[in-house]
């Protein structure tokens, strides 16, 4: 009986290991993740945009971040949302290959119009991804890294948060510069083009394509990539004028 569990057992772990190497697995992959960070961007901007909704000189922009950095549930979200990241990038990268290589198998024996059929945010998806993901570490580097491992963020002096850091300081501070500015809105549109393609693309994976709903599917898409990008655009162009006294 126990030798039948085992084997039935190793069967499921070598089917779910085919699955999720699988080319198809690693789409269904690609697109559970690409959702949750679809989801989490969302959440993300709503939090940045206290940034230059609400003029208190940083303090609800803090008190947000200070309640993201020290809430449990939060804290055990980021964590998967870290791993997440990954996920996506090393599926993602390992899709570009394989397309890649399957390509090259037919390079001499036919020539293949690579854009027929394919947004030109389809065809360079890996490479899109690859930039965002430089992004992503540079991001993360200058704000969380910061926040977390050096002395160079003061403290938020502020009754009820104690230990806390004032990372509005260090997101405006870094915002006076231009080309800072200019590098996080170059970013955004890297990421508008990668989602205009990686919305539709996840719910097509995963199977969920109907006559009735996919019309629907596409036009939020196409509405989220471009509408998200574009708030988180915004933040640094409009700070970076109220630092220079243009607004």
């Amino acid at each position: 009986m126990a030798t039948k569990t085992a084997d039935r057992t190793v069967s499921r772990v070598g089917w779910f290991q085919k699955m999720i190497t699988s080319s198809v697995g690693q789409k269904i992959v690609m697109s559970l993740t690409g959702l949750f960070l679809i989801t989490f961007l969302v959440v993300h901007l709503i939090g940045n945009l206290q940034l230059i909704l609400v003029e208190d000189e940083g303090y609800s922009f803090n008190s947000y971040a200070y309640f993201m950095t020290n809430n449990p549930v939060i804290k055990t979200t980021s964590i998967l949302l870290y791993a997440f990241i990954i996920i996506h990038a090393v599926q993602g990268l390992a899709l570009w290959y394989y397309n890649r290589k399957a390509r090259g198998t037919q390079r001499y024996a036919v020539k293949v119009d690579r854009t027929a059929g394919a947004s030109k945010s389809s065809v360079y998806m890996g490479s899109l991804g690859m930039v965002i993901l430089a992004f992503i570490i540079v991001h993360m580097v200058q704000f969380w890294g910061q926040m977390h491992f050096t002395d160079n963020v003061g403290a938020f002096e502020a009754e009820g948060y104690k230990g806390a850091k004032n990372l509005y300081a260090l997101v405006s501070a870094t915002y006076e510069n231009i080309w800072m500015v200019i590098f996080y809105v170059v970013a955004m549109i890297f990421i508008a083009f990668h989602l205009w393609h990686g919305f539709r693309s996840s719910f097509q994976s995963l199977g969920l394509n109907h006559k009735k709903y996919t019309p629907l599917i596409k036009a939020v898409g196409y509405a989220y990539s471009v509408l998200v990008p574009l708030g988180f655009a915004i933040i640094p162009i409009i700070m970076y004028l109220r630092n220079h006294g243009a607004l």
